[in-house]
């Protein structure tokens, strides 16, 4: 899509605390009316109503709108959101009971490029694990993803979160 569509998404996202949580429909109308400029098949306009969805505490119908925009290939369009895509699939796929499917999403973007996402990849995947009884795991990703950001006790803390899923030796 053209930039000038882009702007207005991102100010009418900039605008979502000042929806009243009671009124979720008014914001997500916002949303549609913006989809509804692109064609029906577009996977941005299905991106931005599942996030519209998500955001105002409906996983559930945010999930096929995340699948449909994957399927129809927003990586291609926006390799960026088509990682948010992906994280945000995993955590309603985890709100909804479906943590499972969570994990095998989002754990091949362990090894994808790195970007400002890598560090809420890791914790959706960790709470993803935790919903599985896999804690351990989980508390890794996460105190790897919090060591680069320590001002001391980087290696160590990285140190720490390797041990917390190698085996005993």
């Amino acid at each position: 899509m053209n930039q000038d569509w882009e702007d207005r998404v991102t100010a009418a996202w900039a605008t979502f605390d000042d929806h009243p949580e009671d009124d979720a429909a008014a914001f997500r109308a916002v949303i549609d009316a913006l989809a509804d400029e692109l064609p029906p098949d577009s996977p941005l306009g299905l991106f931005e109503r599942a996030c519209a969805w998500d955001s105002t505490g409906h996983s559930d119908k945010a999930v096929p709108l995340y699948r449909e925009a994957l399927a129809r290939g927003l990586g291609e369009v926006s390799g960026y959101k088509g990682r948010r895509a992906k994280i945000q699939l995993s955590s309603s796929l985890r709100n909804t009971g479906q943590p499972e499917e969570g994990v095998r999403l989002l754990t091949p973007e362990l090894d994808a490029p790195s970007d400002e996402l890598d560090d809420a990849v890791r914790a959706t995947l960790a709470l993803c694990l935790s919903s599985l009884g896999r804690d351990r795991e989980g508390l890794s990703l996460v105190l790897g993803a919090l060591a680069p950001h320590l001002p001391r006790y980087r290696r160590s803390m990285a140190a720490y979160a390797r041990l917390l899923v190698e085996p005993e030796g």
